[in-house]
């Protein structure tokens, strides 16, 4: 039995030909905005892989990968733009988990933990370790919101497949009574002031 045959590689002037084709069909049709919506997308599409093309060029030119132990995928691998295209073409080699982990890794600036993430569900828990407040002592609402945005927008990149992201606030601290030395009088039995001590 005769091993199956590779699947074909695209041409690229084939494709540029049809796309041609599709697009001179639209004007045709005499439905100009249909026509300028298809065109417009060609580009949009032609920008956001030439920009990825681009970047794999830079990354592969880099020292770094270059002397990378795990060599020049890793670079590749943990870059958002080139990730995203692999992601979405199938072709990533790494699994969920493993992406998960480069997209928190991305943003652990934010202070968060992963807890779990259900498959089923494509629920992502997280944790965070960062202080309520932001370290600005005012307890502001917003710090947990924008962490919430970076991973959400490094899993768009990373790992897709995550459809929703709670984030578990870690729960603070009660602060430290706080003493001043010298403005409170000694106690001495049950709680009494002490005697004073002669001088």
């Amino acid at each position: 039995m005769s091993a199956p045959e590779a699947p074909r590689s695209p041409n690229a002037e084939e494709a540029g030909r049809r796309v041609e084709e599709i697009l001179d069909r639209l004007t045709t049709a005499g439905d100009p905005t249909t026509a300028a919506a298809a065109e417009e997308l060609v580009r949009v599409l032609m920008d956001f892989y030439g920009a990825g093309l681009a970047r794999i060029m830079t990354l592969l030119q880099a020292p770094a990968a270059r002397t990378a132990p795990s060599g020049p995928l890793s670079g590749l691998l943990g870059d958002e733009l080139v990730s995203s295209l692999l992601v979405l073409h199938d072709v990533h080699p790494e699994n969920t988990s493993a992406r998960i982990s480069r997209a928190l890794e991305s943003v652990r600036e934010h202070g968060v933990q992963l807890v779990g993430f259900d498959d089923a569900t494509g629920t992502l828990r997280l944790r965070s370790t960062a202080p309520s407040s932001g370290g600005s002592g005012c307890g502001c609402p917003g710090t947990g919101s924008s962490a919430r945005q970076a991973v959400e927008d490094a899993l768009a990149c990373f790992a897709p497949e995550v459809s929703h992201v709670e984030l578990e606030e870690t729960p603070s601290s009660p602060e430290p009574a706080l003493l001043q030395i010298g403005t409170r009088p000694p106690t001495g039995v049950a709680g009494r002031p002490a005697p004073a001590t002669a001088p």
